[in-house]
Parts: C-alpha cells; structure tokens; sequence
C-alpha cells in the first residue's frame, strides 16, 4: 500500500503548488502564531482555493481556543484537524473536521497508552521531543520505540528528508509521513528540488 505524504508549513501558493506536483497527498498550515511557518488563515484559504480535488488540507494547531479552530479552518477551508499540544480527546473530537493527535516521543513514551486515549484521532502523528518545542524540531527520534501493535495508524515525522525517509518507511512502516524543515530552503520556505527529491525517496522505498 501507498505511503502518503504530508508537506507541512505551507506559506505560500507556489510551495503548495509545488508540493501538489510532486505528489503530495496533504499540505498543512501551521496556526501558531510563535512558529516561523504561522500563516494567515485568509491567507491559507486562498491556498486552499487552488488545491486540486483529493489532495487534503490540514491546520496544526498547539492548545488554541475552541472560536480560533473554528475561525481558521473556516478560512483556510480545512479538511483536518492537527493538535499539538496537550488537547484533551474531548477538546480534539467536538469539531466538525476529523482530527489527528500528535505526540513528542521520548524514551519514556507509553505510545499504547496514548492510541488508547486517543481513540476518536484519524491518527497519531509520531514527532521528536525537545524541550519546550511542540514540533518541527527537524529531529530524528529513535524510531524502536514504536510498537508494532499500535491500535490507530500512524504519521512518522521527525526530521525526515530526502536521505532517510526510504529507511524510515522501510523500518517503522507508517501510515504516511510528514515533512516540514527537510524540504526548506528557509523556515516557512520550501524548496521545489528537495520535494521532488523527498517524494522520490518515498516512491524508492515503495518499490523495494
């Protein structure tokens, strides 16, 4: 089966269409407003307005306020959900878009614990812990610490580029993966060569 892709932090029209082009199953927009990637929700919605049919859109959001979820992904037309923070399921689940719930793995991750408390997620989006970093730290996390039996499917994130995302599908086995800093020339802009690569390193693995 397919892996599919996830191009995170989108800030600009030409990224997104890049993205699209290469492949890209979901583009994402990051509504925290202390990330480089934050972007306007109007913004975001024209974005959305030019994304072809299948391809999904999704919002990120680290422990916002229930009108500002709704505010934005009214405006930026969003098809998912993203939490980031410390969101309750019950905080996650009363929106009217589906959600995925992502956590910072560390060592002392009880993964089972969370796909079971998590259980109205679409998915859990695995990411690297750092100190005081809700995401897009650009790290790798040691990818054993997944179990095989998790109960929901999962997203692989975590400092994934065009050099280790054919290791990281052939060695966790995700869902999808998302990617964010390793297709950038700077924070917040992304570099047309590096998708390209990156999805080719995808389609790689999934020939082997």
């Amino acid at each position: 089966m397919s892996v599919r892709v996830k191009v995170c932090g989108i800030t600009r029209s030409e990224d997104a269409e890049a993205a699209v082009q290469a492949g890209a199953d979901a583009i994402g927009f990051v509504f925290w407003p202390k990330s480089a990637r934050n972007i306007d929700p109007d913004l975001a919605g024209r974005i959305s307005a030019i994304i072809p049919p299948f391809v999904c859109t999704v919002g990120v959001y680290v422990d916002p306020d229930m009108a500002w979820v709704e505010e934005t992904a009214r405006a930026a037309r969003l098809n998912l959900l993203q939490f980031h923070g410390d969101e309750s399921p019950e905080f996650c689940s009363q929106f009217s878009q589906p959600y995925i719930k992502a956590i910072r793995v560390k060592s002392d991750t009880d993964l089972l614990q969370y796909g079971a408390r998590y259980r109205t997620a679409k998915g859990l989006l695995l990411d690297a812990f750092a100190e005081g970093m809700p995401g897009g730290t650009g790290h790798v996390f040691d990818w054993h610490l997944i179990p095989k039996n998790l109960p929901v499917p999962f997203i692989l994130s975590g400092g994934l580029n065009s050099d280790n995302v054919a290791l990281a599908i052939k060695q966790t086995k995700p869902w999808a993966v998302d990617v964010s800093s390793g297709v950038e020339a700077t924070k917040g802009i992304k570099d047309k060569k590096k998708i390209i690569a990156f999805m080719q390193g995808v389609k790689n693995c999934e020939c082997l």
